[in-house]
C-alpha cells in the first residue's frame, strides 16, 4: 500500500535541503529512488516541510536508513525531524488530462 510521509524539519533552510540533495546525488526535478512516487519540499515559517509518496512503508524505511549520515552532514539532528505517515487512498501522476 502506498504511503505519504510528511517530514517537518524546524530550523532548516532550503539551502541546507539543496545541499542534502546534492550530496545524495539527486537532481532537481530528477528521478526518485526505487519505490519513490512523488516528492516536494517547501519553506515554512519554522523551517521546511518535505512530503513524499512511496510505494510502501518498507521501501521508505530502506531509503531513510541511507539518509541519516547526510542529514547529520548538513548540520541537522535527525531527532529534530517530525515525521508523520498517512495511508494513501489514491494518487495521480502524469502531465495531462483526458479530454
Amino acid at each position: 500500500m502506498a504511503i505519504a510521509v510528511q517530514i517537518d524539519v524546524p530550523g532548516v533552510t532550503v539551502e541546507q535541503y539543496d545541499l542534502a540533495i546534492e550530496i545524495a546525488g539527486f537532481l532537481h526535478g530528477g528521478p526518485l529512488p526505487p519505490g519513490g512516487l512523488f516528492h516536494w519540499v517547501a519553506k515554512t515559517d519554522t523551517g521546511i516541510r518535505i512530503v513524499n509518496v512511496w510505494a510502501s512503508r518498507e521501501l521508505f524505511d530502506q531509503f531513510s536508513e541511507t539518509q541519516t549520515a547526510i542529514i547529520e552532514e548538513i548540520g541537522v539532528d535527525p531527532a529534530s525531524l517530525k515525521v508523520q505517515f498517512f495511508e494513501v487512498h489514491n494518487y495521480l501522476s502524469g502531465t495531462g488530462l483526458r479530454g
